[in-house]
């Protein structure tokens, strides 16, 4: 494919990181329509997930569209929802050529898309920029195939590994820079999850702010008593921005309807002396929609995560400073022994935030 085949699926890519913690649990899709080397129209997945990204280009684009070309970051839809399929939108707009990054792996899906618009006599080629298409899309792919959201831990450690002193204090570790980073990833993850320890610790309101941004991410709290204060930021904040309250079995009736009472969902999990079903967990916050979940700790839920090899990708802002052995451990204790048996990670990226570095890891 030519250079401008390259450029407009770039297009495409930066359009669709647009709906990136807005659009579950659809994927995030853009479309270029391009006649005559012209950008004629331009969408995104929209807030919710409709319109899908090719009908808001194909709206821009209007009778222009008829012997143009379609780029698009994922196979167009071929099944009947709550919209008709994008494959017959294309279709009827009179597309003559589309370029697709990936094919959608959801089996309402997978081929038909492409199948429809082949047999409408529309020339297909996919596999353009496929790779940057499979990392923005990879939590939508992982529910569809595997039924869990993904799943993004962030540590901000000392250099020798602390998250926080003896006594507990922690803010800030990171600067300015490395706490900007953070609240932008918040923005484009669906939810943020943190463990009950964290929130009574630290009492944090999990908002994106900042940013300008008009959404906010899911807050959960994974606590298997549902041991937090409700007179906290979170249950405060409850029925203004969702919280979701993952419990085990063994949460008390009277816990759970005073939770409830502040506006929190209740998610209720399998769990066992060492807490909540961390796999458990995921998999129910998939089966409510979430494809990306962004991980703030704490230690034991960091480690019980690792463990259960959950973490598809590690964020560590690292700063200048020593706290020493005495100080609290990024992750807690995870009864390793071997040292073949520890998960493995790969650097993919690493990047300097003001006085600190931000090293970003993936399953290895």
């Amino acid at each position: 494919m030519s250079q401008s085949d390259h450029a407009f699926m770039r297009t495409a890519l930066s359009l669709a990181r647009r709906g990136l913690g807005r659009v579950w649990p659809n994927p995030a899709v853009g479309c270029v329509i391009v006649k005559a080397g012209r950008v004629i129209g331009r969408g995104w997945t929209q807030p919710g997930g409709r319109p899908h990204a090719e009908t808001m280009a194909l709206a821009q684009a209007g009778a222009r569209a008829r012997g143009a070309v379609a780029y698009v970051t994922l196979e167009p839809c071929a099944h009947h929802g709550q919209t008709p399929p994008c494959a017959e939108a294309l279709i009827g707009a009179g597309i003559t050529r589309v370029v697709a990054a990936l094919e959608d792996s959801d089996p309402r899906v997978s081929g038909r898309g492409f199948a429809q618009l082949r047999a409408a006599g529309i020339a297909v080629q996919t596999g353009l920029c496929a790779s940057e298409a499979a990392e923005d899309n990879a939590g939508f792919f992982l529910r569809t195939e595997l039924g869990r959201p993904q799943l993004t831990l962030k540590l901000a450690l000392t250099l020798d590994g602390r998250i926080a002193t003896r006594t507990g204090d922690s803010q800030w570790i990171t600067g300015f820079e490395a706490r900007r980073a953070v609240h932008g990833f918040r923005a484009n993850h669906d939810a943020v999850l943190i463990g009950a320890g964290t929130a009574r610790a630290d009492d944090p309101a999990l908002t994106a702010r900042g940013l300008g941004v008009s959404h906010q991410p899911v807050r959960i709290v994974a606590a298997q008593g549902l041991s937090l204060p409700l007179d906290g930021k979170l249950a405060r904040s409850a029925r203004d921005i969702p919280l979701w309250l993952c419990h085990g079995q063994s949460a008390s009736e009277e816990r759970r309807a005073a939770c409830a009472a502040v506006g929190a969902t209740l998610i209720s999990c399998e769990s066992g002396e060492a807490g909540i079903g961390p796999r458990a967990m995921l998999t129910a916050l998939g089966s409510k929609g979430l494809t990306r979940v962004f991980c703030e700790g704490g230690g034991h839920l960091a480690a019980s995560l690792l463990r259960a090899d959950l973490v598809d990708r590690l964020i560590v802002h690292s700063a200048g400073v020593a706290i020493g052995a005495d100080g609290l451990g990024a992750i807690a204790p995870m009864g390793r022994d071997v040292l073949g048996d520890a998960p493995r990670l790969r650097l993919v990226s690493h990047r300097r935030l003001g006085a600190d570095i931000e090293h970003v890891w993936q399953r290895a």
